[in-house]
């Protein structure tokens, strides 16, 4: 690849070093963002109630990101239906897994399969030697063993630089986050009538304050996933075409993911980003790109083919 093409000057070292202060980063901004949300709801409810609602805030957000770092995976792993599989089970699976994580130098993951016809793959845990590997049934039953390498290839490489534990983090947080601000949201109608008769002037300020945050801190939360940046798609691809030398196997898996109309049926808006494409195969909308965690594929494809 040429230098002017080259998609990423970071290297893989780099990027495991970048995402270890990405994670304080993000739990950090999440904790803010949660004691924030919690402060002025306690004030909504109750004046001078803020301060009081500042502990349970911060034990949630605490609670939400030990939850995260120790059993994020298997959450994720259980939502998406995921079923671990033996040594004796899908051996050439197992044997291009063993040969690449032996290559990149990493343990040997754990592997799991999503009995889903539409082709697709993540990884998750929290570092190399706490790790799964997912497929679906359509990757194992549509590629070829060169395709699945690429597959498995950009997956071990996302293990290796340690994405894997920022993309769990974000995953359960950003769930975390939404599912308080709509618990809050609804809160608000339900004792809307009470307060309007005991607002002032000042609680309705505060009261316009809370209301906006339960509103736009889900906004907010989706929008820090793109701290995960789309640049480690594009890592994650250079590195996989390095440790397989052939970076036709996974331009032409990523064609067939591509070109497969089946959606995931167990993706949501809060994993998609932990899967190589786009699991959801929903129509474009209007900002759609704002919120993408994933580059084009067609660019994607380009930049291997240019290799």
């Amino acid at each position: 690849m040429s230098s002017a093409e080259s998609p990423a000057r970071l290297s893989i070292y780099d990027a495991a070093a970048a995402n270890r202060w990405r994670t304080v980063v993000l739990i950090a901004v999440f904790t803010a963002i949660i004691a924030l949300l919690g402060y002025f709801v306690g004030e909504y409810f109750a004046p001078g109630g803020g301060l009081a609602a500042l502990p349970f805030a911060f034990a949630l957000a605490v609670g939400s990101g030990l939850a995260s770092y120790f059993a994020g995976d298997q959450i994720i792993l259980a939502q998406s239906r995921a079923r671990e599989i033996g040594p004796d089970q899908e051996k050439v699976l197992h044997d291009v897994v063993e040969a690449l994580a032996l290559g990149l130098g990493i343990p040997t993951p754990k592997l799991y399969v999503i009995e889903d016809s539409a082709p697709n793959a993540f990884a998750t845990g929290r570092d190399p030697r706490h790790a799964s590997v997912a497929v679906t049934r359509g990757l194992l039953d549509k590629m070829d063993r060169t395709e699945l390498e690429g597959v498995i290839a950009h997956e071990l490489s996302h293990v290796g630089n340690r994405d894997i534990r920022v993309m769990l983090l974000v995953t359960i947080l950003v769930g975390t986050v939404a599912l308080l601000a709509d618990w809050m949201w609804r809160s608000f109608f339900w004792t809307r009538g009470g307060r309007r008769e005991r607002d002032g002037g000042g609680n309705a300020i505060i009261a316009v304050i809370a209301i906006a945050l339960a509103l736009l801190t889900p906004i907010i939360a989706t929008l820090i996933q793109l701290a995960v940046s789309r640049q480690r798609e594009y890592l994650a691809d250079a590195s996989g075409a390095l440790l397989t030398r052939y970076p036709s196997g996974l331009a032409s898996a990523l064609r067939k993911i591509a070109a497969d109309p089946e959606p995931l049926e167990v993706a949501n808006k809060a994993t998609a980003s932990l899967y190589i494409a786009n699991p959801l195969k929903d129509a474009p909308a209007f900002f759609d790109h704002l919120f993408d965690t994933h580059p084009p594929i067609e660019e994607r494809i380009r930049r291997l083919e240019a290799m």
